[in-house]
């Protein structure tokens, strides 16, 4: 396992820890919903309107700012994605700021732009210059790592505090290969313990 992989592991204590929360439903991100059924299913076309008004507003944002950017809305199962590409290299960076810091706050800017468009409330995921997409790729293979580890040695793992849209992604990954996974702790420092089926 690499250095920087190993980094974001530490071994698990067996025992519950009293910020755990097992039994809950995986991480969401902030202002997501809580797990449970979603009685009034948005339409495809409701998302794009979403990804529209979230787009007039990112595309504000960057005429007051001066910056250069291509803006992409797409669909992915019940959540409007909207992308800000960047044209030259490096010019968005300040808009993803430490860590995604700044694109946390501006994709929280641009769901209340959405949902004072639409009249609804929206869980739209925004990624400027391939922040989210880097780090999604970058935390499965982290999951897949850890999984490996736990899979051969049996022992739980606990990996390094997460924010929700990192958590969510390697739930989504242990889920996948059958083991078990439970975040603990409170924000900012929550994270997740892998454990054996």
């Amino acid at each position: 396992m690499s250095d920087a992989v190993t980094a974001d592991i530490e071994a698990a204590d067996p025992g519950t820890d009293p910020g755990t929360d097992p039994g809950t439903d995986p991480d969401v991100e902030p202002g997501a919903d809580s797990g449970a059924p979603d009685t009034d299913q948005k339409r495809p076309a409701d998302l794009i309107a979403e990804g529209d008004a979230a787009a007039d507003y990112l595309e504000g944002l960057l005429d007051i700012a001066d910056l250069d950017g291509d803006i992409d809305i797409d669909v992915e199962g019940d959540r409007a994605q909207v992308a800000v590409i960047e044209v030259n290299t490096g010019e968005l960076r300040d808009l993803v700021g430490t860590d995604g810091a700044v694109l946390d706050a501006l994709q929280e800017l641009a769901r209340l732009a959405a949902a004072q468009a639409t009249g609804h409330r929206s869980r739209l995921m925004l990624d400027i210059a391939g922040h989210r997409a880097d780090r999604r790729a970058e935390l499965e293979r982290l999951a897949e790592s850890a999984i490996e580890e736990v899979t051969e040695t049996g022992e739980p793992i606990r990996l390094a505090a997460m924010n929700a849209f990192e958590r969510k992604v390697v739930h989504d990954k242990v889920t996948a290969a059958g083991l078990n996974s439970e975040s603990e702790g409170v924000e900012p420092d929550r994270r997740i313990v892998i454990r054996p089926a």
